[in-house]
């Protein structure tokens, strides 16, 4: 039998060691300067612009809705001179203030105007409305729509529209930014026992009576703002 061979003369063989010995664990990589630079100015970014739209949101709150220049009024009358529908409907012969409110999201005042004689008299309606928070246009569409206010008057504030009631007289109402303003006028006739309409004098021509109407809105939209 051939044995194994012995090493002659060598120090006895031993067992090598096995090269495996764990490593130590190597430190994170670090994200790259210019990534962290771009998310550090991305975060700025964002942090500025949430800052600025506080800001914004706080000087709007602070300052409130643009007025343009329009004041509540609590004596509607007063301001209300209404000459060129005087002309048509004669001499004014009474005045009545309405009620009057001024809060800090609204504020309302109206006023009743009446011509002519006791029992035949034209009458005209004021109403004049501040709107301090919210947008009046989507309303004053809708209710503009309901009274079927259709026949838009040009030049009058930001929108006008005009409802003619012939000889019963006519609807005027004005919007302009936060301002809105109503014209009403209409007939009071009163009537004797056979049903006869009572009081001297012929009935004011009412045709066109949108014309003096819109004088006098304008000149009293100018008015308001003083």
């Amino acid at each position: 039998m051939i044995s194994e061979p012995e090493l002659v003369g060598g120090a006895p063989f031993e067992t090598a060691e096995v090269l495996t010995e764990e490593r130590e664990p190597r430190p994170p990589r670090g994200r790259r300067p210019w990534l962290w630079g771009l998310g550090g100015a991305l975060v700025a970014s964002a942090l500025w612009g949430a800052g600025l739209y506080t800001y914004g949101l706080v000087q709007q709150r602070d300052e409130g809705v643009d007025l343009g220049g329009y004041k509540p009024v609590e004596n509607l009358c007063e301001v209300s001179e209404l000459k060129a529908m005087g002309m048509v409907l004669g001499k004014r012969a009474e005045d009545g203030v309405g009620p009057y409110f001024d809060e800090p999201a609204l504020s309302e005042s109206s006023c009743s105007v009446n011509y002519g004689e006791e029992d035949r008299q034209q009458s005209v309606q004021l109403s004049y409305t501040l709107h301090k928070v919210t947008d009046p246009g989507p309303e004053f569409e809708a209710r503009a729509k309901y009274f079927e206010l259709t026949q838009p008057i040009a030049g009058l504030g930001e929108k006008a529209l005009f409802n003619d009631q012939g000889e019963a007289g006519g609807a005027m109402w004005v919007l302009d930014g936060q301002a809105e303003l109503r014209i009403d006028m209409y007939v009071n006739v009163s009537y004797d026992e056979q049903g006869r309409p009572m009081g001297d004098g012929p009935q004011p021509d009412l045709s066109g009576i949108d014309v003096p109407m819109t004088q006098d809105a304008l000149a009293l939209l100018a008015a308001l703002k003083k």
